[in-house]
């Protein structure tokens, strides 16, 4: 790591950034300076253009990719060379915003139904129960799960924020059947290790298992647990700023896009097209 990446890496960890954004930053700053071969404090504007027009060009990398890509690079170019950023020759990429993949209720039940380990059974049933990112299952403790106020207590989530979300007593019933099958110390999901937990990729792995053995054919990951989580929520009458503080998201425009999911049948709403 050169003398600058370190600095960087300084810079960001004052700021409180996570491991995770650190080492990706400093592996997008890397790679901008290996496409030139030349030391980073000798790049400017331009090369920045033309690296950013590389990556959707030749590389063919999403639009979230190169956004990320260039918010490492303007950290680098105002926070540690302290120069100036001109927007308006380096503009952010516009995204695309598609609608995510949403499971019925139904295709929910097959998929825990098909899930025959009750360790696994009982971590999809938390994710889809609390509406959780896979990081904030993973990484949860017995101490979070609040059984007499029927909540979960998600710690430092994404913005390492704190929030609570909700505990079914179905869900609790289950995690209680799995407690005392495998007598779990510290984390709820041990991992391999007992003293740490299990990881993302192995909720994950578990997820596609029992996506294919159901029968689903959409394009389902773990994270379609949570934003069914959120569209059956909003399908069944809950208001919108509920959502919202159950799964942690900062401003309320991030979950209007489920507005966008609900089933049409169920609002009774009719085309004008019937009423001609």
């Amino acid at each position: 790591m050169t003398e600058l990446e370190n600095k960087m890496k300084f810079e960001m960890e004052l700021r409180g950034y996570s491991p995770k954004s650190i080492k990706h930053y400093l592996l997008c700053v890397s790679n901008f300076a290996k496409h030139y071969n030349m030391s980073l404090e000798l790049l400017g504007e331009n090369e920045v253009r033309n690296y950013l027009h590389y990556c959707i060009t030749e590389k063919h990398l999403c639009e979230g990719t190169v956004n990320y890509i260039h918010s490492a690079i303007k950290f680098f170019y105002t926070k540690i060379l302290d120069r100036d950023w001109k927007t308006e020759k380096l503009k952010r990429i516009k995204e695309r915003r598609k609608l995510p993949v949403i499971l019925s209720q139904a295709e929910v039940k097959a998929i825990l139904g098909a899930t025959e380990n009750l360790k696994h059974r009982a971590a999809l049933s938390t994710i889809y129960g609390a509406g959780l990112r896979i990081s904030e299952a993973a990484k949860l403790r017995i101490c979070d799960i609040d059984s007499k106020n029927m909540q979960i207590i998600i710690r430092e989530g994404k913005g390492k924020k704190d929030r609570y979300s909700l505990l079914s007593q179905k869900n609790l019933e289950l995690l209680r059947e799995y407690w005392k099958r495998y007598k779990p110390s510290e984390f709820l999901f041990e991992g391999k290790n007992p003293s740490g937990h299990i990881s993302s990729r192995a909720i994950q792995k578990v997820f596609y298992e029992a996506r294919d053995k159901a029968g689903i054919k959409k394009d389902a990951t773990v994270h379609t647990l949570r934003h069914s989580f959120a569209t059956h929520l909003l399908e069944a009458g809950t208001d919108i700023c509920y959502i919202q503080r159950l799964l942690g998201h900062t401003s309320l425009q991030t979950t209007t896009i489920y507005l966008h999911l609900r089933r049409m049948d169920l609002l009774n709403i009719k085309s004008p097209l019937e009423t001609l």
